[in-house]
């Protein structure tokens, strides 16, 4: 991605009614807003705004300003640091808390934009706290999050451990939490639901297409949960604890070069069987998982 406004990407996720796009987002300190990128990692600028808009490489020496992407309107930009898609509904995760001090935590909730638009706001925000928190700061530092995936249109939250109060020090293990409630006038509080204490610090999730895998990101690797299997007599129309218990299946690991994976921050399914990484460097490379061979091409 050469386009010259993204420059931390963070979150990735492929559209699933418009073709050939897939929405990014910057770290924290960028302004409230999408960009709608097309395969190859350049940016869809609108036909009617060619002349007056610059992408790409292009965009550092062109007198015309860059392609702005889609504004938000009404919500902030603290920390972005993941997004997730259903159905035609994007979730954006401002949950990151590198400090473990935020009482600002939340979920906007944004009806997908058109690839073209100038300017959308969410529909709603949904404020967020963790139930195992109980001082802020926290004196462990375990409540920051970079990973989110929506189910069935719950949403659910992976977090990332710092050793010894450091932010520039994490350790292994996250845990999952899961938004029972969408109130929007006050805070939600999780409910903690699965933890795994090995996995490297995940810094994205996405669930597959047809739901039966998580795959949760780190810098080096990618680890694949296959669904947790329903347990007999659960009731068909219920969602039981053990359903949501992703972290305690048995995963597929997959180690990532580090030439190509520097720092990964975002992952998404392309399809089935084909993952689409992209990393704070602005490159991103699709990984299919038919076989173990990887992509080489560098975006």
């Amino acid at each position: 991605m050469a386009h010259t406004l993204i420059d931390e990407t963070s979150g990735i996720v492929r559209s699933r009614w418009q073709e050939n796009v897939w929405w990014v987002h910057n770290d924290s300190g960028d302004r409230p807003r999408l960009f709608a990128i097309d395969s190859t990692g350049a940016v869809h600028v609108a036909p009617w705004h060619a002349g007056d808009y610059a992408a790409g490489a292009e965009a550092d020496s062109s007198a015309n300003p860059p392609w702005p992407g889609v504004q938000l309107g009404a919500a902030a930009h603290i920390d972005y640091e993941d997004i997730a898609v259903e159905d035609s509904t994007l979730y954006l995760g401002d949950i990151g808390n590198n400090g473990n001090a935020r009482r600002d935590l939340g979920i906007y909730v944004i009806r997908e934009p058109f690839q073209y638009d100038r300017r959308t706001r969410p529909v709603k925000h949904l404020p967020i706290q963790y139930p195992d928190q109980e001082t802020v700061p926290a004196r462990e530092w375990d409540f920051d999050a970079e990973s989110l995936f929506v189910d069935n249109g719950t949403l659910y939250v992976l977090t990332k451990h710092r050793k010894g109060q450091q932010i520039n020090v994490s350790q292994p293990g996250t845990k999952l939490y899961r938004l029972d409630t969408e109130h929007t006038h006050r805070v939600n509080t999780l409910t903690l639901v699965d933890r795994h204490d090995t996995i490297p610090p995940p810094t994205a999730a996405a669930l597959s297409p047809s739901g039966d895998r998580l795959a949760v990101l780190g810098y080096a690797s990618v680890w694949l949960f296959p669904r947790p299997e329903r347990k007999r007599g659960s009731s068909p129309g219920l969602r039981p604890d053990d359903e949501t218990h992703w972290l305690s299946t048995k995963p597929r690991r997959i180690a990532l070069p580090a030439d190509q994976s520097q720092q990964a921050e975002a992952v998404t399914w392309d399809d089935p069987h084909t993952l689409r990484i992209a990393n704070e460097q602005r490159n991103v490379w699709t990984l299919s998982l038919k076989t173990k061979a990887r992509s080489n091409g560098r975006r």
